[in-house]
This record gives C-alpha cells, structure tokens and sequence, in this order.
C-alpha cells in the first residue's frame, strides 16, 4: 500500500475515492487523530496515476465529475464510510523501498544473534578492519554499520534509517540509497578507527550521512521533493555536540561527524547535477 495524502474533510476524500473506483483504482482512507484522514493506494502499480489525479483533484475538488462518481458509486457501496485499517507491515513497506526494508531485516537478524550468545563471533566477523590483513576484507568497511548493542541503539538508528533512507529510495531509487550507505559506511568508519580503534559499530554515521544528504538537497534542489525539516536539522546538530562534550556514554561520534559531512559532499554534488537537468 502507498500513502498518498491527508486530508481534513473524509466527505471529500471519499469524493476522490468514488472516483478513482470508477476507473478501477482502490483507495481506502484510514483516520489518523486530529481530525486527520488518510488516503492510502492498495496497489502500488497506479501510484503515477492515483497522484496525478490527486493534485487535479485537490486542485478543484467541487468538479462535476466527482460529485457524478459519489452517485455512481453510492447504489455499489455498503458502507458510504469504510476506513480500512492498513497493517503495521503494510505501512512499513508503504514508506521504504527493497533496500531499506533489507537493511533493516539483517540488522534485527545480526542483532538477535548477538543476543542468543553469538555477540562475540558475530562482532569478529562484521567489525571494522583492524588487524592486518583484514582491510582486504571488503565487507567489513560496511558490515561495522549492520552492529547494534542494546534495544534503544538499533531502535534508534534503524527509525531514522527507515524514515531517511526510505524517503531517498522512493524518490531517487535503491542505487542512491545504496551508494550512500556503502560511502558514508566506509568512511564514518575509517574516521572512527583513526581517532579510537575498532571496538564500534552502528548504523548511526550513515543515519549522519542521511540528514546532511537531505539537509543540502532540500536547499539546493528542492524540486526534487526531499528536504529535512529545520528543527530535526538542528536536534540533529545539537546530538552530535552533545555527543563530544558528554562524558557518560560512549558514542562514536567521530563516525558520526565523518557521516555528515560525506552527506553533505554527496548532497552538494547531486544537488549541482540535478539542477543542470
């Protein structure tokens, strides 16, 4: 399922319903609290469509041809009001793409077996590369990212993964996010092992690189429909200071640093190639 919009009238939103079921497109609207209603597409293959018409839509919504469908489709339906109920996966795939939803299932996995008793074998085999040799093995400059070591870290990292990095693959497609991962993984990580060791990991750098991508898209391309909001960009900021100055937790904030400025880079040099397009 897509979700399309919210809307404060459900009556009109079921205008809009009625008439995208006169052309065969399912669309069920689900109450989200504070009078808010929302317009979710059951299948994904008439996004283009289904947005299309929205805008026109929301555009001039007292149009003929809405109020026609509402009486076509009024004599076919049992219930003028059916909120539908999308379940929690649905909504989770809603929001990401294949690369984000994967990411997020081998961290849980790598994550359970650290808690099943595998935690040092598991840390031995994904930690940065640290002895010598092992910078020749590849996967280790990213697989650091896929380590988490308590509920709150990889609740945490994984929400702003799955928030971020699944508003760039819808918009931008599983290569960019891809390629943010495995840069902004390599060189938080790199920037982390310099200042103090291998003994780290977490997808947080790469959370880093996320917002600094969205940060510079956001004000440099903004056609693009990816931005981060100011008072996330500033929460943001303002965590990664605290991170250096607090002495209480150990937080790899040199990979973090290290992440946002590589977001940052890419974002700056995405943005000046979109806006010659």
């Amino acid at each position: 399922m897509v979700r399309l919009t919210t809307l404060t009238n459900p009556r009109m939103a079921q205008a809009f319903i009625d008439y995208m079921a006169s052309r065969d497109i399912d669309i069920k609207m689900m109450p989200e609290g504070g009078g808010q209603f929302a317009l979710w597409l059951t299948e994904a293959e008439h996004q283009v469509e289904a947005e299309a018409e929205l805008k026109q839509f929301l555009a001039n919504p007292a149009q003929q041809k809405y109020q026609a469908a509402s009486w076509d489709m009024a004599e076919t339906r049992t219930n003028r009001f059916h909120y539908g109920s999308p379940s929690m996966l649905a909504m989770i795939k809603a929001k990401a793409g294949p690369v984000t939803l994967t990411l997020m299932m081998l961290c849980m996995v790598i994550f359970s077996l650290q808690q099943l008793g595998a935690g040092q074998a598991v840390f031995a085999a994904l930690h940065f590369p640290a002895f010598v040799g092992q910078e020749w093995q590849l996967w280790r400059w990213i697989s650091h990212a896929l380590l988490h070591f308590s509920v709150l870290h990889i609740a945490f990292n994984l929400l702003w993964w799955w928030q971020l990095g699944g508003d760039i693959e819808r918009r931008l497609g599983s290569t960019k996010v891809i390629q943010l991962f495995v840069v902004s993984a390599a060189l938080s990580g790199a920037g982390q092992y310099w200042v103090e060791g291998a003994n780290f990991g977490g997808l947080s750098g790469v959370v880093y690189a996320l917002v600094g991508y969205l940060w510079m898209l956001g004000y440099k391309a903004p056609q693009l429909g990816l931005s981060m909001p100011k008072p996330v960009i500033g929460f943001m900021l303002v965590w990664l200071v605290l991170g250096f100055v607090q002495p209480f937790m150990a937080i790899a904030n040199t990979a973090h640093l290290a992440g946002l400025v590589a977001g940052v880079v890419i974002g700056l040099l995405d943005a000046s190639r979109y806006q010659k397009q």
